[in-house]
C-alpha cells in the first residue's frame, strides 16, 4: 500500500514542478525584463491552461511571466498580417495553399510556421468570417 501512493505522490510533484516555471519565461527568454506592452495570446493561453489542470501552478506561472515582462510581445512588433496579402494563398479553386500561405507569413513577420506539419488541424470556414475580414468569396 505504501509503494503505490509513493509512486502517485512522486507523479503530482513532478506534474507540479513542470508547472511552476511559466511559459513565456520558458519559450521566449529574450522578451525577458520588459515592463509593459501588448500581451501575447499564446502565452496567454498557455498560462490559462496551466490553470486548468493545477489551479495554483497555473496562476503562479501567469504572476512569474508578468514579473519578468516574458508575457508581453516584443516592442514594435505584431502579430498581424493584412487580409489583402493573405488573398494571394488561396488559389483559383478556393483552396489554401499552405507553401504560398507560409511563405507570405515569414515574410511579413520574420517567423517560420510549422504550416506543413501533419498534426495540423484545419477548420474551414464560413462566409460571416470573411465578411468580418472584408473578404468576399471567390469560389
Amino acid at each position: 500500500m505504501r509503494m503505490p501512493s509513493r509512486f502517485v505522490g512522486g507523479l503530482v510533484a513532478t506534474a507540479l514542478l513542470t508547472q511552476l516555471t511559466a511559459c513565456g519565461t520558458i519559450f521566449f527568454p529574450d522578451r525577458r525584463g520588459q515592463i509593459e506592452g501588448k500581451i501575447d495570446p499564446v502565452v496567454a493561453a498557455l498560462d490559462a491552461i496551466g490553470i486548468l489542470f493545477f489551479v495554483i501552478p497555473g496562476l503562479i506561472a501567469f504572476a512569474v511571466d508578468f514579473a519578468t515582462g516574458a508575457i508581453y510581445l516584443p516592442a514594435g512588433q505584431t502579430v498581424q498580417v493584412s487580409p489583402e496579402l493573405l488573398q494571394d494563398a488561396i488559389g483559383t479553386d478556393g483552396k489554401v495553399d499552405t507553401a504560398r500561405l507560409k511563405a507570405i507569413i515569414e515574410h511579413e513577420t520574420g517567423r517560420s510556421l510549422p504550416l506543413d506539419d501533419p498534426r495540423l488541424l484545419q477548420h474551414a470556414g464560413n462566409l460571416d468570417q470573411l465578411a468580418a475580414l472584408g473578404l468576399r468569396p471567390s469560389a
